[in-house]
């Protein structure tokens, strides 16, 4: 049995101490292959020394979202330039998050300017990533009850149907809105919160959804699947993400392994 990791941040530094470790169990664990995932710049050249480290470790580089108004407008011509680094193989995440609001979001102009700007280095980044023929990672996120995010990513995502393919990860939709999302030829990923209790939601969403248009992640050190939630996530716990996933299909293991380890090969082409 073999487990594709599609979503990690090995740079964080709470894998410092212990990453070699870590990225043992994984293989122990049969995760073969972990996508390490940028952030920032910083974060973007991390996954890339990471990648260059280790045999099993690929590299996404991007802006996510809450960091462009820190990054700048300077942000992309230094993004164009390790983007084309031959162990990265998507740009993310990037996206929408109006979740994390600036610390003056009363100020009406200056929401308006912070949405502006991320819907700007959205654009970039889903340019470069047709430039280069890499796919995308989508970073998504609400205030809870609004659908503002939502609304605004699928907007600018639209008129790149047929360019590029994207993964909404971290998906806790429903299965109406991993329906719209499929329906576009775009995948949504599952990470640890599928086995919490208090996320019926994304469970119906797991057991609805094609068994080939979805993928796994732990998306760590956040999210640790039950029985490690509270815990730092690694990506040996992919493992129980299929694990739940496979329950609550009626499936095998092996088989919840055998196609979502196929979509992400294909999704970020290291066949």
């Amino acid at each position: 049995m073999h487990l594709i990791e599609t979503h990690a941040h090995l740079d964080d530094p709470r894998f410092a101490k212990d990453l070699d470790a870590v990225i043992a169990r994984a293989g122990q664990a049969g995760v073969t292959r972990i996508i390490t995932i940028g952030t920032s710049l910083e974060s973007s050249r991390a996954a890339i020394t990471l990648a260059e480290r280790y045999a099993s470790v690929y590299a996404a580089v991007g802006i996510h979202p809450s960091y462009v108004e820190e990054e700048k407008s300077e942000f992309f011509s230094a993004l164009c330039s390790i983007a084309t680094h031959p162990k990265v193989v998507a740009i993310g995440e990037i996206g929408i998050d109006f979740f994390h609001l600036p610390s003056n979001a009363t100020d009406e102009i200056v929401l308006k300017i912070w949405r502006e700007n991320q819907a700007k280095a959205f654009y970039q980044q889903l340019e470069l990533a047709c430039d280069l023929g890499l796919n995308v990672i989508i970073h998504q996120r609400d205030v809870a009850g609004a659908s503002a995010a939502w609304e605004e990513t699928l907007r600018i995502l639209k008129p790149y149907t047929g360019k590029l393919r994207a993964v909404f990860h971290c998906f806790g939709g429903t299965p109406a809105q991993a329906k719209e999302v499929i329906a576009m030829g775009h995948l949504i990923s599952f990470t640890g919160i599928i086995t919490f209790k208090n996320a019926p939601t994304v469970r119906e969403t797991g057991a609805a959804v094609p068994l080939d248009r979805f993928m796994i992640e732990t998306d760590a050190p956040y999210l640790a699947p039950v029985p490690h939630r509270g815990e730092r996530a690694e990506p040996a716990h992919v493992c129980l993400v299929a694990e739940k996933i496979a329950e609550i299909r009626g499936l095998s293991l092996e088989e919840v392994a055998k196609v979502t380890t196929a979509s992400a090969e294909e999704f970020f082409r290291i066949l």
